[in-house]
């Protein structure tokens, strides 16, 4: 009560509240909810564009209860235990799922080993060409080299009309062929005269710088034969090429390069259109295109 007709003071306290206003920790929980729903609608869109249509047909038929098959087995409804049988409870379950999203499985090292396989392919071919270049290089020296020789004998220097020299795809062949008064071989007999003889010989040096094996093949004309009969130029031939491969022997050729010795009589004529032509007559010696028996670095 005041005293003296003054008025009384009054003092009025006013409590401030707790702080906790935007302060407080409620909005963090409420936007973790948010990110967290916000990743599952991405990663939900993100498989959506990834899967194949089989495949979210399956993830859709894996959470779908009506995918479920009715089945007499185990307790029936959705809960009944899978079945051994081929019609059993969810026998389409999860395994097929896994198997139409999960990626085809392949050999880690399949890649390389085509790659592998291609570069030895290629380095195998790399090779027979650079063996064939070889090849050839050999061939066209050897195929010279007889041609100098021929020219610098004078006992040659007339024969080397009688030399044929070429590539085949046999090999290299050397033919040495009869002329007109100038045959290789006695008439009608096996027996080289010393023409024949003359000419191996120096074919045998040339052959000797090769490692490759030899084919011997002995040709007729037609009528050539004992008595003029077709059927005496077989064995005729086939003496005439063993013949000529005795003086190759006797030359320093190595016997176990010969490949075969054999006759042909009058089957691969060299002038088709006059089978009677002495050309036909011949011995033809081929170095083999093959892979060498003898080593390279092995002298005659």
């Amino acid at each position: 009560m005041a005293v003296g007709g003054e008025r009384p003071i009054i003092i009025k306290r006013i409590k401030k509240g707790g702080g906790a206003g935007h302060h407080g920790g409620a909005w963090k929980v409420a936007y973790a909810d948010f990110v967290t729903a916000m990743m599952a609608f991405f990663l939900l869109m993100w498989l959506i564009n990834t899967t194949s249509p089989e495949q979210k047909r399956g993830i859709a038929d894996y959470f779908a209860p009506a995918s479920v098959s009715e089945t007499t087995s185990g307790a029936g409804g959705i809960l009944a235990g899978t079945a051994l049988g081929n019609e059993g409870t969810k026998q389409n379950g999860s395994q097929s799922i896994v198997q139409d999203a999960s990626p085809d499985v392949k050999k880690p090292d399949d890649g390389k080993s085509k790659e592998a396989a291609k570069g030895a392919d290629t380095a195998a071919d790399q090779i027979k060409q650079d063996q064939a270049k070889r090849e050839a290089a050999a061939f066209a020296s050897a195929a010279q080299s007889l041609r100098q020789a021929l020219q610098d004998m004078p006992e040659l220097a007339e024969l080397s009309k009688q030399i044929i020299i070429d590539q085949t795809p046999e090999g290299l062949r050397i033919q040495l062929v009869d002329q007109e008064g100038r045959s290789m071989f006695n008439q009608g007999t096996a027996v080289p005269n010393d023409r024949a003889k003359l000419l191996l010989r120096a074919i045998a040096k040339i052959i000797n710088q090769l490692p490759n094996r030899i084919s011997i093949y002995g040709h007729t004309s037609a009528g050539s034969g004992a008595g003029g009969k077709a059927d005496s130029d077989w064995p005729l031939s086939f003496a005439r090429a063993d013949a000529s491969r005795k003086i190759l022997l006797g030359a320093g050729v190595d016997g176990d390069r010969v490949y075969q010795a054999s006759g042909k009589a009058t089957s691969d004529p060299l002038y088709p259109d006059d089978p009677t032509l002495p050309g036909n007559r011949r011995i033809a010696i081929v170095l083999l295109r093959e892979a060498p028996v003898l080593p390279p670095d092995r002298g005659p």
